[in-house]
């Protein structure tokens, strides 16, 4: 399922949270990408119907998210970050009642309830408490809930924020597995999260789209930008003072770190192969002269 956000913009009085976003995501999984605070929660909030622009186009599946409403919804499944769980229900109590909210049949319910407890791999514990279960545990069957009704498009926000590691690798894996027969749309701050299974993102600040395509096309933005340096534990405070740090570690009296920087940062710096997060802080670094430049 294609989404196309056309001049996007959304204001809170004086303030633009979303400033004339223009985006086209394709199937498979996309990550949005920002710090808190970006648009990303906004954003999603609008193509899941919850939040009308102020101004602007968005179309999921080639529906009108403001026009056409219901049919968007009936096409979507959604995953808040602030998602409410009903601890004294089971897994499968809590499911059949979110269903029956989605108006899908009775007949129909419980079955489909099984299936989705099987794909998120809760089955076993269909009649558990929730309030009993981990923090990865609930979040499956957050998305168990997105599921019901068989959505072609799954939008989750900040899904990891919060799981120990392996969970978290778990809740990755799941999403990449449901990315293979539907569009998912994964908001995050977490690089990881991105960089393991999206096939493209877009990086969000201040509300503007500030980079789009692929991870490795973002991987790219820094390179040439980013230098290994060995100095000396006394010299480290004045680069730290001058360049973006993007890893440091003190061994010996000495400082083994890479930063971000348009030439030799010290004598003896070699230039390092770019990771993601690397061209994640250069475009964030480059947006924010930018926007200094813009309001100079």
């Amino acid at each position: 399922m294609e989404i196309n956000m056309t001049q996007l913009t959304k204001d809170y009085g004086k303030f633009r949270a979303l400033d004339g976003i223009s985006l086209t995501i394709s199937g498979g999984m996309f990550g949005l990408l920002g710090p808190n605070g970006a648009g990303k929660t906004t954003l999603l909030r609008i193509l899941t119907t919850l939040l009308a622009p102020t101004s602007g186009q968005a179309r999921v599946g080639g529906v009108d998210v403001m026009q056409n409403p219901g049919e968007v919804r009936q096409r979507l499944g959604y995953l808040p970050q602030d998602f409410g769980f009903y601890r004294s229900l089971t897994a499968f109590e809590m499911l059949d009642y979110i269903g029956a909210l989605k108006n899908i049949p009775a007949r129909q319910r419980k079955d489909q309830v099984m299936v989705v407890l099987e794909d998120v791999h809760l089955i076993a514990e269909a009649r558990r408490k929730v309030g009993t279960f981990s923090g990865g545990m609930r979040q499956r069957l957050g998305i168990a809930q997105a599921l019901l009704g068989d959505p072609d498009l799954i939008v989750v926000d900040e899904p990891t924020a919060g799981l120990d590691p392996e969970e978290r690798i778990r809740f990755r894996n799941l999403l990449a597995r449901l990315a293979q027969q539907r569009t998912v749309l994964l908001s995050t701050h977490i690089i990881a999260d991105v960089e393991a299974n999206c096939a493209g993102l877009a990086v969000l600040n201040s509300g503007r789209i500030v980079f789009s395509g692929s991870p490795d096309a973002l991987r790219e933005q820094a390179r040439g930008s980013v230098w290994q340096v060995d100095a000396p534990a006394e010299r480290w405070s004045a680069l730290e003072a001058r360049y973006p740090v993007l890893a440091a570690r003190a061994l010996d009296g000495r400082v083994q770190g890479r930063l971000l920087a348009d030439h030799p940062p010290m004598e003896g710096a070699q230039p390092a192969e770019p990771r993601l997060e690397d061209g994640y802080v250069h475009v964030m670094k480059s947006s924010a002269s930018t926007q200094e430049a813009r309001h100079a």
